[in-house]
């Protein structure tokens, strides 16, 4: 009786398809979220929000890499690359990951130490937590939509959501699940900024929030860039999809 190869993975098809999909939507909501900041942010002169403008256009900017990504890593095997082109998923996260950290760190990082020191403005925040709360609600729809291929491919695994991201050989999808959990967390610590300036009228707790922003932007893209940096290189692949691999074979 011939058996089946064991299910450890949907079809390649199929999870190109949603990826692409997964990237259109973030890059969709981040460049609309991106231009709507960078209004508010010139009007205020909030730094946080200046911040949160450059976080949203570096993510933005990223999905192109990931666009990008997707589009090389499914061109067909030939004669010099027999192999197929797999890896080159790796190498544009890896781009990407390193203009969030170029881009959105270095820019919130060096606003916010600028504006540590700048004189007190009057300016009416209103409108900043209106635009604060609808980017929340847009970063949150597309991180439930990341989310729900997260927790649907971590229970097939049987593992938890942090142990799938780790070990995902889909860089796609880690990078989108992962830039858009450090956008909410962005919005809520510049949300936390400006009232903390607005209450106390101290300006420096707007200028922390740019720096908490640029900060949070950094440790992801390290993250990032590690994961991708370990597919390259070659990681052994995860146990539990060893085990069934082998497990099949001896039978």
């Amino acid at each position: 009786m011939t058996r089946t190869p064991p299910a450890v993975a949907p079809p390649a098809a199929e999870t190109g398809g949603e990826s692409l999909l997964t990237v259109l939507i973030a890059l969709g909501v981040n460049t609309v979220i991106a231009v709507v900041k960078s209004i508010v942010g010139a009007v205020t002169g909030s730094a946080a929000m200046v911040a949160e403008a450059a976080h949203s256009w570096a993510d933005a900017g990223n999905e192109v890499f990931l666009l990008l990504a997707e589009r090389r890593a499914g061109r067909a095997p030939d004669a010099r690359h027999p192999l197929g082109y797999g890896r080159a998923a790796y190498v544009w996260s890896m781009v990407a990951a390193f203009g969030l950290f170029a881009v959105g760190s270095a820019v919130s990082v060096w606003h916010g130490i600028t504006a540590w020191s700048a004189p007190e403005q009057e300016a009416e925040y209103t409108i900043a937590y209106i635009v604060l709360a609808v980017a929340f609600v847009l970063e949150g729809i597309s991180f439930l939509n990341a989310h729900r291929r997260v927790r649907r491919d971590a229970e097939r695994r049987h593992i938890s959501d942090a142990t799938f991201l780790r070990q995902t050989s889909d860089p796609t999808l880690r990078a989108v699940w992962v830039e858009d959990a450090s956008a909410l967390i962005g919005l809520v610590i510049a949300a936390a900024a400006l009232a903390l300036h607005q209450l106390t009228g101290d300006p420096r707790w707007d200028a922390a929030g740019s720096i908490l922003v640029g900060v949070l932007l950094g440790v992801v893209a390290i993250f990032l860039l590690s994961r991708n940096m370990a597919f390259l290189v070659g990681e052994v692949a995860d146990p539990v999809v060893r085990t069934r691999v082998l497990r099949w074979l001896l039978e």
